[in-house]
């Protein structure tokens, strides 16, 4: 009688890569952003997929209201001056996550 042999183990899968809509990275994760933030109204609004460093410097740099007010859309985050050093830099980082990014107040 033939031996059964068993059936291949299939090999993990490489985790799944997403793009960060505002540096435009392939990343790990990503965390959803309200493109007008939901203390000024956008609980219900629109969202884009940011990394963590994205995310984390967006509500460093700039004020809910100015995000509310001045940048709900992807493309006007892009443009902003206060993002444009930090966006130069982290387009050609391997970054995955900051810490401590909190302001001290």
């Amino acid at each position: 009688m033939a031996r059964r042999s068993k059936p291949p183990v299939a090999a993990p899968a490489a985790p799944a890569e997403t793009r960060c809509q505002l540096c435009e990275r392939a990343v790990q994760h990503t965390s959803r952003h309200h493109l007008v933030p939901r203390e000024e109204g956008g609980r219900y609004g629109p969202t884009v997929d940011l990394c963590q460093p994205c995310h984390s410097s967006v509500h460093l740099l700039l004020t809910n209201r100015e995000l509310a007010r001045r940048y709900s859309s992807v493309q006007e985050l892009q443009r902003a001056e206060e993002l444009q050093k930090y966006l130069h830099w982290i387009r050609r980082s391997r970054v995955e996550r900051l810490t401590n990014r909190r302001r001290r107040r």
